[in-house]
């Protein structure tokens, strides 16, 4: 089956999450642009995008040079995930058109300067915090496994909604999906070819870029679906349901973590989740 594989962006930005930001602009660049990369960058910890967790609070633009201020929901939240957004604002921000220099600043954190200056100044994460215990690429590692098992629990129940059996979904692999982007679904082909069923595209897309991201699927023949350990899933019924049980699990912790973080981010920066 011929496969499409699923675009970096989450999906069209809901610029009014953003829209308790201040904005100044002369219109040198196009501010959408803005908005429309920032929604790539995530808190690490909550695979979320900073644009849906309102931590965007002030943009301003002067002949191409773009400032983007940030605030998180509290000012001890941990200054290695901080530093991952303060770098990805500014590695997305850069490649809009007309920018010509972007500077990133970190409002109301206990390490708001070392991370802002050191991110301005394209320092590295060690090198500003000498005593971290861990290097930022391996807690990035880290995160991104764990949003990677947390959103394979959305992507088999799909597939399961879709009616297929463990002994249908855990041999799958990358070239048995394909994404179509004109609709909302995907076609999965099952039994060697010989059964194509249809199911929800979005928690699929969504699994293939994190997937994509660790490394886990790579090429057409990589089997889609792993526990935490990256070993792929069994298709026997009791390991089964223990790996899916699992990636419950996770999921479950992001959201409860989640909603914590959306309930300080209310009463310390005022701003309101539906």
């Amino acid at each position: 089956m011929a496969t499409t594989d699923p675009p970096d962006s989450p999906g069209s930005t809901n610029h009014s999450e953003i829209a308790h930001s201040s904005v100044t602009t002369d219109k040198s660049v196009d501010l959408d642009a803005i908005r429309d990369r920032l929604d790539h960058v995530h808190d690490p910890e909550l695979d979320r995008s900073i644009v849906e967790l309102q931590y965007v609070e002030a943009i301003e633009i002067d002949d191409g040079a773009v400032t983007v201020a940030f605030v998180l929901p509290t000012a001890w939240c941990s200054p290695a995930f901080a530093w991952m957004m303060a770098t990805g604002i500014r590695d997305e921000v850069e490649v809009v058109s007309g920018v010509t220099s972007v500077t990133v600043r970190l409002s109301d954190h206990m390490h708001g300067d070392e991370i802002t200056t050191g991110v301005n100044q394209r320092r590295s994460f060690d090198s500003v915090f000498e005593d971290a215990e861990d290097g930022i690429m391996a807690v990035q590692q880290k995160l991104d496994e764990k949003a990677r098992f947390a959103r394979q629990h959305s992507a088999i129940k799909a597939l399961q909604q879709g009616g297929l059996d463990p002994d249908q979904i855990a041999p799958l692999t990358r070239a048995d999906i394909e994404l179509d982007f004109s609709s909302d679904l995907a076609a999965v082909t099952v039994q060697d070819g010989a059964l194509t069923v249809t199911v929800a595209r979005d928690p699929l897309a969504e699994y293939l870029n994190k997937a994509r991201e660790t490394g886990l699927v790579a090429d057409e023949s990589d089997r889609l679906f792993a526990d935490r350990e990256g070993e792929p899933l069994a298709s026997d019924p009791e390991s089964f349901e223990s790996i899916v049980r699992d990636a419950r699990l996770a999921a479950a912790n992001i959201e409860g973590q989640g909603a914590i973080c959306e309930s300080l981010h209310e009463s310390r920066n005022g701003v309101h989740f539906d």
